[in-house]
């Protein structure tokens, strides 16, 4: 473990927490020396995060909840808020594929995507921010999108949400001493797109990044005190481009990306 002098220090309770960037960050935490809360839906893959991850010296329980219902919701915010082993250091992380189409006369997934993706990790992200701001320090990591930057479908259109709701919350809680940072990665290889059913292969090689390079990015960013991290200089451009170039040029790259991949 580092001993070293960082905002990072303490007990960080990490949503998906069980794989994908959940668990990289989890790792990466562990090596700074902070004690973790894993959050997840299974039981069995959190024990097994668990396992691995207490080899590091470090202490981990684990807190199953289904963030896509309101009792899983009010369990992890009741924990986020408590003072006995209080959360020094949230990543509101949890999320899954959203691709599904928009024009619709059945909304279930759209709401159910709406419901894990934006309202849990805002009633969270609010629950820790309070309880951050009460004992006058806190960090907060809401993983957004790059996707978001872009007119990508239901998916952007959530992770859009949530990034300008992680902004506007660092506004409102930054001079109590609570550190928010909207964490917004591009393309990385972990195992989530296998897991939403979605094709891949019209995006290019070139775009994926690695879930252990853009994790350590971002702690590097918290760490300098930003509130906005987008790992490596090619996802800085197209976050650039995104912004400030013609809608339709952007429009037309969206529609070349999405092609094949439902």
């Amino acid at each position: 473990m580092t001993d070293i002098n960082t905002s990072l220090r303490g007990r960080a309770l990490i949503t998906g927490g069980s794989s994908g960037l959940g668990l990289t960050f989890a790792r990466h935490l562990a090596r700074r020396g902070l004690d973790l809360v894993l959050v997840a839906r299974s039981p069995e893959r959190l024990e097994d995060a668990a396992r691995e991850l207490r080899v590091l010296g470090v202490e981990v329980d684990v807190l199953p909840a289904d963030l896509g219902s309101d009792d899983g919701v009010q369990i992890i915010a009741e924990r986020l808020g408590s003072t006995e082993s209080p959360i020094n250091v949230f990543v509101n992380n949890a999320g899954a594929g959203m691709y599904t189409r928009m024009a619709t006369a059945d909304p279930t997934a759209l709401l159910v995507g709406t419901q894990l993706m934006a309202r849990a990790p805002m009633v969270l992200g609010g629950a820790a921010a309070a309880a951050m701001k009460e004992r006058g320090e806190g960090v907060i990591i809401t993983t957004s999108s790059m996707a978001g930057a872009a007119p990508m479908g239901a998916y952007s259109a959530v992770k859009s949400f949530i990034r300008v709701w992680s902004d506007s919350l660092a506004i409102e809680v930054g001079k109590h001493g609570v550190q928010v940072v909207s964490f917004i990665p591009g393309w990385v290889r972990t195992e989530f797109h296998g897991r939403s059913g979605v094709s891949t292969s019209s995006i290019p090689s070139w775009l994926w990044l690695d879930a252990d390079r853009v994790v350590a990015e971002c702690l590097e960013d918290v760490e300098k005190g930003k509130t906005t991290s987008t790992p490596s200089k090619r996802f800085k451009v197209i976050g650039f481009l995104a912004k400030h170039a013609p809608a339709p040029a952007v429009a037309a790259v969206v529609k070349k990306l999405n092609k094949g991949r439902r």
